[in-house]
């Protein structure tokens, strides 16, 4: 296994195709970040031609497309907060869970935000509704028993099509700003380990994550009760971890939950070893020195959270310049726990 110093090395072996690559970005009349187009052309150049790559090759070329094409669909959205929502494509429309997708979809719609599903029927296609045609998006998946798209999404531009679950998972974590579990089978399963996994790591930022049942119902609290008594009991997660998610069968509170998660909270982002935690309000000094005291376990030794202007790094987010700000030495591991001061920073 090559070391990383030695692939970097290779990498800033001067490429003699520059100059060409360098023309072919002016052709295309790119002015900015022409860096990483560069990077991106001399990736796909080295790439290996040979026919016993074709495979790997049509690969590569359709993840390309279906990342680039994703993000055009979202592009005129950037600005407006999204949720996804899974659930069951086989619930039918009499049963509980599906009504309250379906009022969830309009709660969450007059809330402002626009609703992503997978694009099938049940869950997705009661959420959907709930939300209406001009508040969706849909990432549908094929499949060799196709799931056609839901009759409220079907036709729109909104609606795309992945062949990979991958380029897909990618696109439901990257354009959400929150997500929503109803009760479902082994692709609701799936997005519920994949967004526990993701935001206990810190491989994406956290986010509401909120499992939501039908009125009395129990799915989700007996899904619950095996993570505490067997990955708990076990140790094979951490009490912390809990704090990651919310459990509830009642939809008000799980639009609460979602609308007050940024009430004070905007965002996050590193710069060094230094997490930007940015904010509608400053919080009051007195509130900074209980933070300090009551966070202290996840920050890194003899350090403290303090009030920081924007940094130069910031400057690829202009709009985000006003914002107040608090710098946060954290430690990178207890995110359950950071989770709990971002809720703590909802209170000012």
């Amino acid at each position: 296994m090559k070391s990383k110093a030695v692939i970097k090395k290779r990498e800033n072996v001067p490429n003699p195709l520059d100059s060409n690559i360098d023309q072919l970005i002016d052709a295309a009349g790119i002015k900015e970040q022409r860096q990483q187009f560069k990077e991106m052309i001399s990736i796909v150049l080295g790439l290996d031609p040979t026919p016993t790559g074709l495979g790997d090759l049509k690969q590569f070329k359709r993840v390309m497309r279906e990342i680039r094409d994703a993000n055009k669909v979202f592009a005129p959205y950037h600005g407006t907060k999204k949720i996804s929502v899974f659930g069951s494509a086989r619930t039918h429309p009499s049963a509980p869970t599906y009504k309250a997708a379906h009022k969830f979809g309009q709660l969450m719609q007059e809330a402002g935000y626009m609703v992503i599903t997978g694009g099938g029927e049940g869950i997705m296609g009661a959420a959907q509704a709930g939300a209406g045609r001009q508040h969706g998006f849909a990432l549908n998946i094929e499949l060799p028993f196709e799931q056609e798209p839901n009759e409220t999404i079907r036709g729109d531009n909104k609606l795309f099509t992945f062949k990979y679950f991958f380029t897909r998972k990618l696109n439901f974590v990257k354009h959400s700003d929150a997500i929503a579990l109803f009760p479902g089978g082994f692709g609701t399963m799936d997005e519920a380990f994949e967004s526990f996994t993701l935001m206990q790591t810190g491989k994406t930022n956290i986010i509401p994550l909120i499992m939501v049942d039908a009125p009395r119902g129990n799915f989700w609290k007996t899904f619950e009760k095996y993570l505490r008594e067997h990955l708990l009991g076990d140790k094979l997660i951490s009490d912390e971890d809990f704090t990651l998610f919310k459990v509830t069968d009642d939809l008000e509170f799980a639009r609460r939950e979602v609308v007050n998660f940024y009430y004070n909270f905007h965002s996050y982002r590193y710069i060094g070893d230094v997490m930007i935690i940015r904010l509608q309000r400053q919080i009051p000094a007195g509130a900074l020195i209980r933070l300090n005291e009551d966070f202290q376990d996840i920050l890194r030794s003899k350090t403290l959270i303090t009030t920081c202007p924007s940094y130069p790094e910031e400057g690829n987010e202009p709009d985000l310049a006003s914002l107040a700000r608090l710098c946060v030495p954290f430690n990178r591991r207890n995110l359950g726990r950071l989770r709990a001061l971002l809720d703590r920073l909802n209170q000012f």
